[in-house]
């Protein structure tokens, strides 16, 4: 079945960055455009952004365009995030989305 296990949140200070990744398995991941989404507790889950299958088209929200990079290693069946000039407003669980599929997702809390 589709799995999709992301990695790389954690704590961060203002400022700083963190680079996420998620691994696909169990489909075809090249043929999938992918994306990744934040939810804060209370809140709808939030895109954030989108890859597609050969890493040419790319899109942002608005929240995080200019400081957060989407890419993609297909040979490694893997998605990231570079993320950099974090905010608190950036803290959120992330999660890795390939069609209908969402991974468990990662956390990431920017506190001083």
């Amino acid at each position: 079945q589709v799995q999709l296990v992301e990695s790389g949140g954690g704590l961060v200070q203002p400022g700083g960055s963190l680079r996420l990744s998620c691994v696909g398995s169990g489909f075809t991941f090249e043929k999938y455009h992918l994306a990744w989404y934040r939810q804060v507790p209370g809140k709808q889950r939030e895109f954030v952004a989108i890859i597609s299958t050969t890493g040419r088209d790319i899109n942002y929200s608005n929240a995080v365009k200019g400081r957060f990079t989407i890419s993609r290693d297909n040979t490694e069946s893997t998605v990231y995030l570079q993320m950099n000039n974090l905010t608190s407003e950036d803290t959120a669980v992330y999660y890795c989305n390939a069609g209908t599929d969402y991974g468990r997702g990662t956390q990431v809390t920017v506190s001083s």
